[in-house]
């Protein structure tokens, strides 16, 4: 009996470690995942969005993807290549052009991405933007920056979406660890 009792100590013993590995491995694995912004947040890409302000409270970087929603019948989205270029409102050499009105752009290297509307009017109106590409683990240490993590059955339906950016986020945080802790301090019968 006592070496049944032994037994089945060490098993809990193991799916204890078992479960704390795994939760730290999907903390680390977390803290590496792409982020998801949506271009102007709630009204997208529109002149009523006030895209400057939305741009300035976010950390982009490196693996991140950016999503533009837009009308396609009222607009389309073209990359220029220079400041210049963004900045005069100068649409007519792009490097890309987005036209259905769902476009995922993935942020795969540093640097500073310009993006304007192919109307010059629009354009100069404020229908713009440049995101300034960081490394990730600059990023990965900045507070603002939300990680949202989607499988890849997950991944259409969750995309469109901004992770919380409250500082209610890091009290649910806090609050998930202390749940964890404390199943499996109740599990283990300490």
């Amino acid at each position: 009996m006592l070496l049944a009792w032994k037994s089945m100590g060490g098993v809990k013993l193991w799916i204890a470690l078992v479960v704390v590995l795994v939760g730290i491995g999907g903390r680390w694995a977390g803290a590496q995942a792409q982020v998801h912004h949506v271009v102007g947040g709630d009204r997208g890409w529109d002149l009523s969005s006030d895209l400057a302000s939305w741009s300035s409270a976010r950390i982009f970087a490196v693996g991140d993807k950016i999503w533009f929603t837009y009308s396609a019948a009222q607009d389309k989205i073209v990359e220029v290549k220079s400041k210049e270029e963004y900045e005069a409102c100068d649409v007519s050499n792009p490097i890309r052009m987005y036209t259905n009105g769902l476009d995922s752009i993935s942020l795969e290297e540093e640097g500073i991405r310009y993006f304007a509307s192919v109307k010059p009017e629009n354009c100069k109106n404020g229908l713009k933007l440049h995101v300034d590409v960081q490394p990730q683990a600059q990023a990965n240490q900045d507070p603002h920056h939300t990680v949202l993590v989607a499988s890849e059955t997950e991944s259409s339906a969750l995309a469109v979406a901004d992770g919380p950016t409250s500082p209610a986020s890091a009290h649910v945080h806090g609050l998930s660890h202390a749940l964890f802790l404390g199943l499996l301090v109740c599990y283990l019968g300490l």
